[in-house]
């Protein structure tokens, strides 16, 4: 699972990404349950998916070390059940979220819309935000046979520096607190990208907005490809 990620496949798959989720949620993706060993996509959709536009810039850390291939046969389809219900589980907990399937993965997005968000230059997880990821929480404590991968980003207000660092404690703040919830920090895999990769225009006050976002990806860990291969073979 542990697969270091070709950035020209990256680049070609985020434009798929791009296009294919645009004002998708949840229930509105394929069902992985249904398409299953068909699926021949890499976990470089789930990078793209998180990261946005011009990959391969920024951020610290192998992001690979959370984000595998797609599991196909009937491994797949059962992974993917598990998946879906936890999307699902998701969007129905935290209504604002944007809760997208990507390949065997959930991506969830968080902007100053969506629950979780931060006040003008700081990083501390306020009132608002602490009622939703502890609802997230309690969704990573049903389903513990996950990696959670955390990425902060920021707009391009202020310097490249300034915002790599800001869009590191963000991300770092939620990790932080997620843990603090009781869940295995062996679970978390924390990245920040600072202004490096916008998905919307920064250019606009809703853009910018859009863009001082923190995703959480939620993938398949070991133990749940092992039971699920096991579990196909009987």
């Amino acid at each position: 699972m542990r697969t270091i990620i070709n950035k020209l496949g990256i680049l070609l798959l985020t434009v798929v990404v791009t296009m294919s989720l645009t004002n998708c949620k949840a229930v509105q993706n394929a069902n992985n349950k249904q398409k299953g060993g068909v699926i021949g996509a890499t976990g470089g959709a789930v990078l793209g998916a998180i990261i946005g536009n011009n990959v391969g810039k920024g951020g610290n850390g192998e992001l690979g070390a959370v984000i595998g291939g797609v599991i196909g046969g009937g491994a797949g389809v059962l992974i993917g059940n598990k998946m879906d219900k936890q999307a699902q589980e998701i969007e129905n907990e935290i209504p604002g979220a944007v809760v997208e399937r990507v390949d065997d993965g959930i991506v969830v997005t968080f902007d100053e819309n969506s629950g979780v968000y931060f006040d003008t230059e700081k990083y501390n997880i306020n009132s608002e935000s602490q009622a939703t990821l502890n609802k997230l929480a309690n969704v990573f404590i049903e389903y513990p046979d996950t990696n959670i991968l955390v990425v902060g980003h920021t707009d391009s207000s202020g310097s490249e520096s300034y915002n790599m660092t800001l869009s590191k404690n963000r991300a770092t703040a939620v990790t932080n607190y997620l843990t603090s919830k009781g869940l295995n920090s062996n679970r978390f895999t924390t990245n920040w990208f600072g202004e490096t990769q916008p998905m919307h225009d920064n250019t606009t006050a809703e853009g910018r907005a859009k863009n001082r976002r923190v995703n959480v990806a939620i993938l398949p860990n070991e133990k749940m490809i092992q039971d699920a291969e096991i579990e196909a073979k009987n």
